[in-house]
């Protein structure tokens, strides 16, 4: 695999693909997996693509293929893109294989018509709207006893609600999504405020959870005790991102001491699991003292130049040490070698979330701003007069 791309030149930093093939329990021998699981590579890759195909036996009734696909192909050196519709197209090649061997296959792939873009993002340890939406229904249903009662906590909760097509969103959706499609028709709907209705605790539970809210805006509150402006850049480049690291991270801690604080988003409200990532950004930022996403940029560019210089540095060792006229000779090289990947080593860790950081940063400021101008807005709705000193 490496001499294959070395005679097209190292093309992008994907070293290779992986892919697994699993199987009912007592279904196949290991034998009989790894036979499927050539033929599926051959059929998949072969033509094209080297693959190396693994059988696991570690788990005795659960026996698994994995595939290891080079990135770059042998035949013409074009890159495999790894695209939702090879995804597909592997499980159909998979399942014509197993179904032709009487093996038992599954119809409900993740990532199989609308559900693609929510098939990538929980790849990358996201929410979609739908989980986002799902996971705040059962709250809504665990304490709704009307329509009514059930409406109102979704508009505390920053939802919309289409009666006529049963249909919610949060105002910055593009679109609603159907509540029947998240498993909640009417008839079950009904069914759950007719228990709570019923129950002993859902009056303690109503008051506790909605009647206490909404007299503390978080992130008001706490943009003025850093005299931090929310809207203080129109330029992304521009923006304050270690302060506005620090501020989400104080306003997710706030939202779980403070009992009458709550995010108006349904976006922030989910990102506030994420606290322990974004503490590790905020130290990255403050190690490194990285103030601006400008000097974030400067710090990637910085970053990438110094790993180049030592991978030119250290491939010149390489071809020294294949040089070498003596052991003394290629051992020095080879010390060489490893010191310099000691060295690149940590830079890429440095590389790898600075990225991330600069990536999701924009995304975030527009959250703060959305969540600003829902917080300012219910305020208003409290004292008409009310002039917030975040402008």
């Amino acid at each position: 695999m490496i001499a294959v791309k070395k005679k097209f030149g190292e093309r992008g930093t994907n070293i290779a693909y992986h892919g697994f093939q699993s199987f009912a329990e007592g279904e196949v021998t290991p034998e009989e997996c790894h036979e499927i699981g050539v033929e599926t590579a051959r059929k998949m890759w072969g033509e094209k693509y080297q693959v190396i195909v693994t059988t696991h036996l570690d788990k005795q009734n659960h026996l698994h293929n994995h595939f290891v696909i080079n990135s770059v192909s042998f035949k013409d050196g074009s890159k495999f893109r790894n695209k939702i519709e090879d995804h597909i197209r592997l499980r159909e090649i998979s399942d014509a294989i197993c179904i032709e061997r009487n093996k038992t296959v599954y119809k409900d792939a993740p990532f199989y018509g609308s559900q693609k873009k929510e098939y990538w993002l929980h790849k990358d340890g996201k929410q979609s709207h739908r989980d986002m939406l799902k996971e705040d229904m059962e709250l809504c249903l665990s304490l709704a006893t009307s329509w009514d009662k059930f409406r109102t906590i979704l508009a505390s909760m920053g939802y919309e609600i289409d009666y006529k097509r049963l249909t919610v969103k949060a105002k910055d959706w593009e679109r609603g999504i159907r509540l029947k499609n998240l498993g909640y028709t009417v008839e079950y709907m009904e069914e759950r405020f007719h228990q709570n209705l019923y129950s002993n605790s859902n009056r303690l539970e109503w008051n506790n959870y909605f009647v206490s809210r909404r007299k503390y805006f978080p992130l008001e509150t706490m943009a003025n005790q850093l005299q931090f402006s929310i809207e203080h850049s129109k330029k992304p480049d521009k923006i304050f991102v270690d302060t506005m690291f620090l501020l989400i991270i104080m306003i997710f801690q706030l939202i779980k001491e403070v009992a009458d604080a709550m995010l108006l988003s349904p976006e922030m409200r989910h990102a506030a699991k994420d606290i322990k990532e974004y503490i590790a950004d905020y130290h990255f930022l403050t190690d490194n003292k990285i103030h601006t996403t400008d000097y974030l940029a400067v710090t990637i560019d910085e970053t990438k130049l110094k790993i180049t210089e030592l991978e030119e540095k250290r491939s010149k060792a390489d071809n020294k040490k294949r040089r070498a006229k003596t052991p003394e000779e290629k051992e020095q090289y080879k010390a060489l070698r490893k010191e310099l990947t000691k060295e690149i080593a940590p830079l890429r860790q440095r590389l790898k979330q600075a990225e991330k950081i600069y990536e999701k940063s924009p995304h975030l400021y527009e959250l703060l701003q959305k969540e600003h101008q829902a917080e300012i807005n219910k305020i208003k709705q409290i004292d008409p007069q009310y002039k917030s000193y975040n402008r």
